[in-house]
């Protein structure tokens, strides 16, 4: 950590030139003596992804950023104070500490956090940032934290990891027995600690492989940012539990979108229809949950085919997703389709449909966006149908 880069000047010089690329930066060169242009570019990199997904820590002057590779991996500050309201008690330990993102919130909900973290770097940086932001019930360990847990006498009213999803090379991984540490492994020790455990993995994990290698999973909750998943997080206690709570939760500019059902659950109460007035499609933090007919039987709309995963009803209502009103419906027939898509812009949808969005957009030479949508699908009847509508 060179602190020379907490220089006044060196802070004033790196904001002026927010909008500069950091790889123009480092090929420009350092006019700071004992700072490289590397760690000029750096910093740089960790101001502009905090202007975006950090704005807390964007706003708070001198603190220090970690490689990029670090902040890839570490929370948004939406998504780490959505944690706060999961876990509650007296003491935490993070056993990935990272950059501290997760840590910050958690200390205002507990009396005392431990920041377990290995890199040693990473450690001293997580450190410096934390004592800046007023954060005084923190206790930084470089150091394994399992070997930490195995050491200790202490219990805790909760532990959280973020475990890493890179191998030794650098290559991304996914399974959790992969991931550093190895969570599935070391449950026994972790539950000897605490009751709770709150784990995030990658939003690319299936949630079947997650149950199966977690074992005592109760909830698991799916967090999505302006309809794209960032974070699984999965809530364990020491009853192990086949069929977990699903809450899912998506941000938007407009409000939160939440929708929870059981995983697994057999709904029978779902109905199908052909498109009626308007269209439905869920959120990705509900794709990712698989509660397809759950969304169908609490929001009373019907499914146009079992496996499109497309909603309608004859009048608005409110739902957890994109809503849209259905102006026109055509059979898929390429042959007249063509003419009607003469000159057409438009944004392409494909459920349950044979052809991708780039072969549809080939084939009618459908240029992108505009104010027209289009779906292209099956119905109820196993019919190849376009949808024309208008987004809501």
């Amino acid at each position: 950590m060179n602190k020379a880069l907490l220089d006044p000047e060196v802070q004033e010089f790196l904001r002026k030139n927010l909008k500069m690329s950091p790889a123009e930066l480092a090929l420009r060169g350092s006019s700071f003596p004992g700072i490289s242009s590397s760690e000029l570019a750096q910093q740089l990199t960790g101001l502009q992804k905090a202007a975006k997904k950090l704005p807390r820590w964007f706003e708070q002057p001198k603190l220090y950023y970690p490689p990029k590779v670090n902040l890839e991996q570490t929370s948004s500050e939406k998504t780490a104070k959505y944690k706060t309201s999961l876990l509650q008690g007296d003491k935490l330990i993070d056993l990935t500490g990272g950059l501290g993102i997760d840590d910050f919130y958690f200390a205002q909900n507990f009396k005392e956090v431990i920041h377990c973290e290995l890199n040693t770097e990473l450690s001293e940086i997580s450190s410096h940032n934390l004592k800046q932001l007023g954060c005084d019930n923190i206790r930084f360990k470089n150091q394994n934290s399992i070997d930490f847990l195995k050491e200790s006498n202490l219990q805790f009213d909760a532990i959280y990891a973020d475990p890493s999803r890179r191998d030794d090379s650098g290559g991304k991984v996914f399974k959790l027995a992969e991931c550093l540490p190895n969570i599935p492994e070391n449950l026994k020790l972790l539950f000897s600690k605490s009751d709770t455990i709150l784990i995030k993995t990658s939003p690319l994990l299936d949630l079947q492989a997650g149950i199966s290698e977690l074992k005592f999973v109760t909830e698991i909750h799916i967090v999505a940012v302006n309809n794209e998943v960032k974070e699984l997080l999965w809530l364990l206690k020491k009853e192990e539990n086949s069929s977990p709570k699903i809450k899912t939760l998506n941000f938007t500019k407009n409000g939160n979108e939440e929708f929870s059902g059981i995983f697994n659950r057999s709904i029978t109460e779902v109905s199908y229809s052909l498109p009626k007035s308007f269209l439905y499609e869920p959120n990705s933090a509900i794709m990712k949950s698989g509660l397809f007919e759950e969304v169908a039987s609490k929001t009373q709309t019907s499914k146009l085919h079992p496996n499109s995963h497309l909603y309608t009803s004859e009048n608005e209502i409110i739902f957890p997703g994109r809503k849209f009103k259905i102006i026109d419906i055509q059979e898929y027939k390429p042959v007249l389709l063509k003419k009607k898509f003469k000159s057409y812009k438009a944004n392409i949808s494909v459920r349950n449909f044979p052809e991708s969005v780039e072969i549809i957009r080939k084939k009618f030479k459908i240029k992108d966006g505009g104010k027209n949508y289009l779906f292209f699908t099956t119905n109820i009847n196993n019919e190849k149908i376009v949808l024309f509508c208008e987004k809501i």
